[in-house]
C-alpha cells in the first residue's frame, strides 16, 4: 500500500505515481472537487433545456448542463438536482428530470443484472470485429473525438452520433467502441456507458439509431460546411432499417425476485465501530452518507492500482479524481494510497456507503456498511426497459 502526497500538484503525482495505471492525455477544463461541484449547482439555470440540450454547435447554443461529471461520482446526488430544479419552467424541469430518471434507472439495471450488462440486453447487435469505427477524416466525427479525447465529455447526441457511426454505419463490435468511449469520459460508469451504447445500436430496443448527415446539418452545420467530405459525404443518407433477432432473454429484466441483486441496505448496518470512513470512485462528495456519519473519523481513499493497470483510463480522469480528493482534503483528515482497497477494508474498521455495483461484494468484513443515496428505491419490477421500470415506480 503506497501512500500518495496530496500537496503535490497533481501533474506531479500522475508523473510519478501512477506510470503504466492510465492511457495518457490532457487534463480536463472540466474541474474535479466538491467546491467545483457546489460553483456548478450554484449556476445551474435549466432554462431552455428541454429545446436546447441536444444543440452541438455553437457552443454558446449548448443547453446541456456538464454536471455528469459529478452525479457520476455523486458529488452531486440525483436527489439534489431534482430538488433545485422544482420551480424551474415546467417544459424544462420535466426533462431535465427525465433525464435524471435515466440515470437512476441505469443504475438500478446495472444493479440487477451486474456484469450482464456486457451482453446484448433484448436483442442481438455486436459485431466481435475489433478496430476503429471512427473514421477522422468526417469533421463531425474529427470534433467530437477531439472533445471526447481532450474534455473527457459530450453531449449526448454526439454520444449517440459515435456509438451509432462505430457499430451501426462500421459493423466494429459495440463492446470495443464502448470501452474506447469508456477511457475517456469523466463521467464513465458501466451503468450509464453500457446502457448508452446497447441502445443506440438497438441491443436494448431492436431500434439501432441511425446516424446521418441531417442530424449534423441540424445541430452543427458548420461542421458540414468544412468537412473535406461535404461533396462525398459516407453518411449523406440514413442506414438501411435493420431486423435484429431477440437476444437471449434474462429473467432478472423482467423481476428481481430471489436475485442478489447489489442495491444494499436501507439501514445502517453496524458489525462494530469504524477507525476510519472508506470512501469509494462511486461516492466522493462530502455528503458521502458514512461520511456524514462520522464527521470525526480519518477519511480513506485507495486507487484500484490493479484496476487501473488493467482498465487504462486517461489521464483527464486520474486528473479529476486528484483534484476532487485534494478539495476533500481541505475539511478532512485524509489519506490517500494506491493498492488493494478491498484489502484495507479487510484490514482496519471501515464505515462504507454501499455501491450499486458487482465488484462491491468485494468488500468483507465492513464495520458499518451505509445505504447508497438512490433517487428512488430499487424494487423487484421490470427493468426490461426504461419505461417498464417507471411504471414500476408509479406502482410499487
Amino acid at each position: 500500500m503506497k501512500p500518495l502526497n496530496l500537496t503535490y500538484d497533481v501533474k506531479e503525482i500522475l508523473t510519478n505515481d501512477f506510470v503504466g495505471l492510465h492511457s495518457g492525455g490532457p487534463r480536463s477544463s472540466i474541474i474535479g472537487g466538491q467546491t467545483a461541484a457546489n460553483q456548478a449547482l450554484a449556476n445551474l439555470d435549466i432554462t431552455g433545456y428541454a429545446k436546447n440540450r441536444s444543440e452541438v454547435l455553437p457552443l454558446a447554443a449548448r443547453g446541456a448542463t456538464v454536471l455528469s461529471p459529478y452525479i457520476r461520482h455523486n458529488l452531486l446526488t440525483l436527489s439534489q438536482l431534482w430538488n433545485h430544479v422544482a420551480k424551474s419552467p415546467f417544459a424544462d424541469r420535466d426533462k431535465f428530470r427525465d433525464e435524471l430518471l435515466w440515470q437512476e434507472y441505469a443504475r438500478h439495471l446495472y444493479a440487477r443484472v451486474g456484469t450482464r450488462l456486457f451482453d446484448n440486453l433484448r436483442f442481438e447487435q455486436i459485431w466481435d470485429a475489433p478496430g476503429d469505427g471512427w473514421p477522422r477524416e468526417m469533421a463531425c466525427v474529427d470534433f467530437v473525438l477531439d472533445e471526447l479525447e481532450g474534455d473527457g465529455w459530450l453531449v449526448n447526441q454526439t454520444r449517440m452520433w459515435l456509438a451509432s457511426q462505430w457499430t451501426v454505419r462500421n459493423q466494429v463490435g459495440w463492446l470495443h467502441g464502448q470501452e474506447r468511449m469508456y477511457r475517456e469520459l469523466l463521467d464513465g460508469s458501466r451503468a450509464a456507458n453500457l446502457l448508452g451504447w446497447q441502445w443506440t445500436v438497438g441491443a436494448g430496443t431492436g431500434k439501432p439509431y441511425g446516424f446521418a448527415r441531417w442530424q449534423v446539418q441540424k445541430r452543427a452545420p458548420e461542421l458540414c460546411s468544412r468537412c473535406p467530405l461535404k461533396n462525398n459525404c459516407p453518411i449523406e443518407h440514413f442506414p438501411d432499417e435493420m431486423q435484429l433477432e431477440n437476444a437471449p432473454f434474462e429473467s432478472l429484466l423482467k423481476s428481481g425476485a430471489g436475485s442478489n441483486a447489489p442495491t444494499g441496505p436501507t439501514e445502517v448496518l453496524k458489525n462494530k465501530n469504524p477507525e476510519f470512513v472508506l470512501l469509494t470512485i462511486d461516492s466522493l462528495g462530502d455528503d458521502d452518507p458514512a461520511l456524514l456519519a462520522n464527521p470525526t473519523l480519518p477519511v480513506v481513499f485507495v486507487f484500484n492500482e490493479a484496476a487501473l493497470a488493467k482498465l487504462q483510463l486517461s489521464a483527464k480522469r486520474i486528473y479529476f479524481y486528484l483534484e476532487t480528493l485534494q478539495d476533500l482534503a481541505e475539511r478532512n483528515e485524509l489519506l490517500v494510497y494506491l493498492g488493494d482497497p478491498h484489502n484495507f477494508a479487510r484490514e482496519n474498521a471501515v464505515a462504507v456507503t454501499h455501491a450499486p455495483v458487482p465488484s462491491f461484494h468485494k468488500f468483507t468484513e465492513l464495520a458499518e456498511i451505509h445505504p447508497y443515496p438512490w433517487l428512488r428505491k430499487p424494487n423487484e419490477k421490470s427493468v426490461s426497459s426504461f419505461s417498464a421500470w417507471r411504471k414500476g415506480l408509479v406502482s410499487s
